[in-house]
């Protein structure tokens, strides 16, 4: 037996294959609505009736102050192709490019994920380092295609239907209503392509080092997803997705 180490329980728990998500809230400046995203695995479904889940955010990370003042969030699943999306908002290798905002019931959602869900804050509970906000699905928008999948500190991509983005004409926009479980045959998990590429050097996160956001970066509202795919980057080893640093956005005309 070893001892429950940081290291430790999060190789052992990286071995629970997660989908990935990107939880991003807003917050008001004097020019209007900004938008602040972080990658995260730790997301999961907690009831249908009423429609609740639930994310789990370090206490260090920018966006738990922000949501916890804002009292709502977004959540974007990611699909196969955003790899670069979830680096990129995990403190990774910066991808700007890869990036696109849509602003839906006030929230800012990642453009091309799979599913978009607007959430307001019901119940928060500190837990360790991390507080567990739940939050009800006050609507969502649904897309299709093949998932991005975390395992072991890598992501994956798994095979799926033809890929449409959430909220998209061809796919299904519901509010307040589970969809209908499909029959999916299982599918072995494919290890997306990594090129080469050297450890991206990270300065440490305690709340007395932490240097603040990254520079805001523009986006325009509504942008389409760049439609040629970019390969796959391999993450820092150091950091965990879940704990990723938490990445500014500001869309030129926020509504």
């Amino acid at each position: 037996m070893l001892a429950a180490t940081p290291d430790r329980t999060r190789g052992a728990l990286g071995h629970f294959a997660s989908g990935v998500t990107v939880v991003t809230t807003a917050t008001e400046g004097p020019d209007g609505p900004h938008a602040h995203g972080m990658t995260a695995s730790a997301f999961t479904s907690v009831s249908l009736d009423p429609p609740l889940v639930l994310v789990s955010i370090s206490t260090h990370a920018h966006s738990h102050r922000r949501i916890d003042d804002s009292g709502r969030y977004g959540v974007s699943i990611l699909g196969a192709g955003q790899g670069p999306v979830a680096h990129h908002f995990a403190g990774g290798a910066q991808s700007p490019e890869a990036v696109s905002l849509e602003w839906r019931d006030g929230l800012p959602l990642v453009g091309g994920a799979l599913v978009h869900l607007a959430c307001r804050v019901r119940q928060s509970h500190r837990a360790g380092d991390h507080t567990l906000f739940v939050g009800e699905v006050e609507g969502l928008w649904l897309g299709s295609g093949g998932p991005l999948v975390h395992y072991r500190r890598d992501l994956r991509a798994l095979a799926g239907p033809a890929p449409t983005a959430a909220g998209d004409p061809e796919a299904v926009s519901v509010r307040h209503r589970a969809p209908a479980p499909a029959s999916v045959p299982p599918q072995a998990l494919a290890p997306a392509p990594v090129p080469p590429q050297a450890p991206v050097p990270l300065p440490d996160r305690t709340p007395a080092q932490d240097p603040g956001p990254t520079a805001v970066r523009e986006h325009a509202p509504h942008q389409a997803p760049a439609p040629a795919p970019v390969p796959h980057q391999a993450p820092d080893p150091r950091r965990d997705p879940n704990l990723g640093t938490d990445r500014e956005e500001r869309p030129a005309h926020a509504r």
